[in-house]
């Protein structure tokens, strides 16, 4: 064996130091991206879903390339948005059997199309920085009208840029503004908030701040308060800090980013002289990079009593940790005005495989209540919605 002398030994010392230095860092700057996805066709894989009793899930509409936040018309036509597609569906179910007859693309080659809202007749979309309203839009399916601009004055950035948005009970349209970053501060307060304006563009005002990103939001059925999703920031660990359900009964609240997350765990990273009442904590808190995005009230009546008014959340999936986590559906179960507990209703889109070790092959990302009382969950991955209902 030949000997190592001089610089050799330096470099040789240096990387053993540089390696074992790293390792001891608890991974909290190094990001670990696991390469576990796999495509496969949904309806082979379907099976793998487990449920609670009595629950079944079914595919309703294949081949809606990275299909993202949903919202459904009075008359049952369901708009889907994307972010990497650019586009806009229509799913049509005619005959109503839960089964899609036909996917109309309504408009493409748009910035990041995640968010959509019906009101009125007219379909709304959001881009990354402006929102669109297609008029009349189910009159118009064969032939989509040119979009008005309602509203062209939100940040231009792509990083968190996409935004899901909602009509509230006040009538006004409820549109979040990510932070451009994954940890920041910025001089514009329009970052890393929620606003909301006039179903006509107007009158843009921020609701809550302190909100790094929040993907899917809804009002309680009873007190018409505002509850969203909210994903932590990056590069801090395996287990934290953790995504957040948020509660907020009025405007002006505060929510922490970037400088605490969860109910009380905080980031010196930046330096602040607000107070810890000055900011609300979090209303539970999930487990951490899971990725919790859509969520909705249950209003529904055919599913069991025990979740009725509860909170179901689609948990999109880790990109992050070391041993990946998230890819289901969640509830979190309500007493009274407070969230109590967390379980796992749907799983099964996160596989192990004997070679490759934990494989995923579908991300849900939206939940949407259909009028029969069922679940319809969007899956930008696997290209289709589910469909989850319930026989005794």
């Amino acid at each position: 064996m030949k000997k190592i002398h001089g610089a050799n030994y330096v470099l040789l010392l240096v990387l053993i130091i540089c390696i074992t230095g790293a390792y001891g860092q608890d991974q909290q700057e190094r990001p670990v991206n696991v390469n576990n996805a796999m495509k496969v066709d949904p309806n082979e894989y379907l099976s793998k879903i487990k449920l609670p009793p009595g629950f079944k899930i079914s595919i309703f509409a294949e081949h809606v390339e990275n299909a993202r936040s949903m919202t459904l018309s009075s008359n049952g036509t369901l708009f889907v948005g994307t972010r990497r597609a650019g586009k806009v569906y229509a799913i049509l179910d005619r005959n109503k059997d839960f089964k899609a007859d036909q996917v109309v693309i309504i408009a493409e080659n748009l910035n990041m199309s995640n968010g959509v809202a019906m009101r009125d007749g007219n379909l709304y979309v959001a881009e990354v920085d402006r929102i669109l309203r297609f008029d009349n839009i189910e009159e118009n399916l064969a032939n989509p009208p040119e979009p008005i601009v309602i509203n062209d004055t939100f940040p231009k950035d792509r990083h968190h840029g996409w935004k899901f948005i909602r009509f509230g009970p006040d009538g006004k349209l409820y549109v979040p503004v990510g932070a451009p970053c994954n940890i920041c501060e910025r001089e514009k307060e329009i970052y890393a908030t929620i606003t909301r304006l006039d179903a006509d563009g107007l009158n843009l005002e921020i609701f809550s701040r302190g909100i790094r990103n929040t993907v899917g939001f809804d009002w309680h059925p009873d007190t018409q308060e505002l509850w969203f999703t909210e994903n932590g920031r990056d590069l801090w660990g395996d287990d934290r800090p953790p995504e957040e359900l948020n509660h907020a009964p009025r405007a002006g609240l505060h929510f922490g980013f970037p400088y605490r997350y969860g109910k009380a765990l905080i980031d010196t990273t930046f330096k602040t002289d607000m107070k810890p009442a000055d900011f609300e904590p979090a209303a539970f808190e999930l487990p951490a990079h899971t990725a919790a995005l859509g969520m909705r009230f249950y209003t529904g009546e055919s599913f069991p009593e025990e979740y009725h008014k509860q909170i179901f959340i689609a948990e999109h999936g880790s990109w992050n940790r070391s041993n990946p986590d998230g890819y289901c559906i969640s509830v979190i179960r309500l007493q009274g005005n407070r969230a109590v507990s967390y379980e796992r209703f749907a799983t099964g889109w996160l596989v192990e495989d004997n070679y490759w070790g934990s494989k995923y092959w579908g991300r849900p990302v939206d939940i949407e209540v259909l009028p029969d009382g069922s679940l319809l969950v969007s899956d930008d991955f696997a290209y289709c919605i589910y469909r989850i209902s319930f026989s005794p």
